[in-house]
């Protein structure tokens, strides 16, 4: 079972620079035909300085920066056991290339289902700009399979 003590443990923050060269490949590699993810003046021309991130790009942050990785050994949650359960995003500002972005997270709930079978960890994460600004609100559900 995963102890409930690490509900309110935050993670290490993770930063995330914005790359051009990245964000094309990351465009092509989820099928996204936007050219505003691809094509600079197709983003100037829909308002943004340069280009911006695919939507799910940011959920990269922490799996760049190994915070994923530490925060399942600190779980004792074995890799072949986990499954993705539900991610969610809440946008309040483009990350463009040039920006670079933190992303800050806290598990807010660990709790199970069926008798202990599955259990579920609740991650919620804040990412910011180089700014301070607020670009997105993160919600992960990990689903660990006994």
């Amino acid at each position: 079972m995963i102890d409930k003590k690490w509900i309110g443990h935050e993670l290490p923050s993770s930063v995330l620079p914005i790359e051009r060269t990245r964000l094309r490949f990351f465009a092509k590699a989820i099928g996204e035909t936007d050219p505003v993810y691809t094509d600079e003046a197709a983003a100037r021309d829909a308002g943004y300085p340069d280009l911006p991130a695919p939507p799910t790009f940011l959920f990269a942050a922490e799996m760049d920066s190994g915070a994923i990785d530490l925060m399942l050994a600190q779980l004792g949650v074995p890799v072949a056991k986990l499954l993705h359960g539900e991610q969610g995003f809440t946008y309040h500002a483009a990350a463009c290339v040039g920006d670079t972005v933190m992303v800050r997270s806290r598990i807010e709930d660990i709790y199970d289902k069926k008798n202990g079978a599955l259990e579920f960890v609740v991650k919620t994460s804040r990412a910011t700009n180089q700014r301070g600004e607020l670009v997105a609100e993160m919600r992960t559900v990990l689903v660990c399979r006994n």
